[in-house]
């Protein structure tokens, strides 16, 4: 590994990712989640995929038997899930700096991420960034079909954007004072 700029492999597939900046926002997210996790960011990779509908579509139905779109899939390169409900997946160990731990993939559909970024009346930037920690911390473990792990990954995501500068995304208009 290079340095801080191939931590996270970004792969365009569709250009409409290079006009919103792909490549940085997923630096900046993967760095600030690994930061609010303790995790050092030398010794491992992840890569970000940015395409259209239809590709996230194909994969969906490929690995998820659901033939839609959807906003954002990982793949955890191994299973790092908690065993009881609530608490923290186990932390990956890094791997050399010449043979970093891939620890997964994360793929975003831009059709799908813009349409919810205008009907939640949020700034796209901002919804990509989510997007991006989201699935950064499914290929960590995360999960959210416990609820106390929902929740829990839930206020790590808050934690995240707010190192960012951003609002919590899970808040309503009403907690912002909208």
């Amino acid at each position: 590994m290079g340095g801080m700029e191939d931590f996270a492999d970004v792969v365009i597939e569709d250009d409409r990712w290079v006009a919103v900046g792909l490549q940085d926002l997923a630096q900046r997210a993967a760095l600030a989640t690994f930061d609010e996790l303790g995790l050092p960011v030398a010794g491992f990779t992840l890569c970000v995929m940015g395409c259209d509908d239809a590709r996230i579509a194909a994969l969906n139905a490929d690995f998820r038997g659901k033939p839609s779109p959807t906003n954002v899939l990982s793949w955890p390169s191994e299973e790092r899930g908690a065993r009881v409900a609530g608490q923290m997946p186990a932390v990956p160990q890094a791997g050399d700096l010449d043979d970093p731990d891939h620890l997964g993939d994360i793929a975003l559909a831009f059709d799908t991420c813009h349409a919810e970024a205008k009907a939640g009346n949020k700034p796209l930037t901002d919804h990509i960034t989510h997007l991006i920690v989201h699935g950064i911390l499914h290929i960590l473990g995360f999960d959210h079909i416990r609820e106390p792990d929902g929740d829990l990954m839930e206020a790590v995501e808050a934690r995240v954007m707010a190192r960012l500068g951003l609002p919590n995304p899970y808040d309503t208009p009403e907690d912002q004072g909208q």
